[in-house]
């Protein structure tokens, strides 16, 4: 057995579930199947963000089979939302690299190892995250390629590169590999974007703490050599979900933009923000306006232009944020 109060641990896999009991065996099985960490110490986070189901019980049953491996540690977060829950995860965990893993995201065999070698090569990089494939239960629309990335797919090609914060080209939080001490010394303890909630189905909460790391001078990465298959149910192409992703993935804009900006500034961004929005939606409108009710990649790019276009007023309804 290791001894998880004493061993140093090099690399935290950590992954916020809710009702993931049918979900989470698959990963960790997977998990337990990495290779080339003959090295390293690390060890797997289980934040459970308020589930009713048996995850508790699911792990409990794990945990002797991990722990031959290595630590497998529970944790309840009676906060709620996938932004508490990274953010328990970061408190807890042992490493110097907390690698996130949403519990639908299945790792290749040689993700971890990946993920490791690549904060050594790259010490300046505060956060980094590889390619996302989907794995689809049933055939996506057509053109769907225009906002798999809306759904935490990236496939950005084999060559590492940069993203841009400044543009909002950022990693989603699935798969997302960050350097403790930088989170700890740049994210608020108290987030503004706190994940889905009943009712509440604004995005951005992975982007949220990305901002701040990048405003520190820490450079996010693209590592192609990192794969993780990302499991999208039927349900998750279906109009409403769609249209209901859109509508938070555009609530969240305004708010995004201003993060680490003056108070001076803001208004600018408000303007730019609408009125950008606003020529993107005619034209878009002009575009396919015959077939926007049949074409739901069309129509899901239209409620995102048209909900990021009124993200500054519901950022000022919300959080007055002026």
């Amino acid at each position: 057995m290791i001894d998880i109060l004493t061993k140093k641990i090099n690399i935290s896999v950590a992954i916020p579930t809710y009702n993931g009991a049918e979900r989470l065996p698959k990963i960790l099985d997977m998990l337990l199947s990495q290779t080339g960490l003959e090295k390293l110490s690390w060890e797997i986070i289980i934040v459970d963000n308020n589930s009713v189901d048996c995850t508790n019980i699911v792990i409990h049953n794990y945990q002797e089979i991990c722990n031959h491996v290595c630590p497998l540690r529970y944790f309840l977060e009676l906060n709620q939302g996938a932004a508490f829950a990274r953010i328990r995860a970061v408190q807890e965990a042992r490493g110097e690299i907390i690698a996130f893993l949403d519990d639908d995201n299945l790792p290749a065999p040689d993700w971890l190892i990946a993920a490791y070698n690549f904060g050594l090569e790259h010490p300046q990089a505060g956060a980094w995250s590889g390619q996302i494939h989907g794995s689809y239960e049933v055939n996506p629309p057509k053109n769907f390629e225009r906002i798999q990335g809306f759904l935490a797919i990236r496939e950005l090609g084999n060559q590492p590169q940069l993203f841009e914060p400044e543009n909002l080209r950022l990693p989603p939080g699935a798969a997302l590999v960050v350097r403790k001490q930088v989170w700890c010394d740049r994210v608020p303890e108290i987030p503004m974007l706190t994940g889905k909630l009943p009712g509440i189905f604004v995005q951005g909460d992975d982007y949220e703490p990305l901002l701040y790391i990048h405003s520190a001078g820490w450079e996010i990465w693209y590592n192609p050599n990192m794969h993780t298959y990302h499991q999208i149910p039927h349900w998750r192409l279906e109009k409403d979900y769609l249209l209901s992703l859109a509508r938070g993935c555009g609530l969240c804009i305004f708010y995004l933009r201003t993060i680490n900006t003056k108070s001076w500034q803001k208004p600018i961004i408000f303007f730019r923000t609408f009125l950008g929005n606003l020529y993107r939606l005619i034209k878009h409108i002009i575009q396919y306006k015959t077939s926007l009710k049949i074409d739901i990649v069309a129509l899901f790019e239209f409620e995102f232009y048209l909900s990021s276009m009124m993200s500054p007023f519901y950022y000022l309804k919300s959080f007055n944020i002026f």
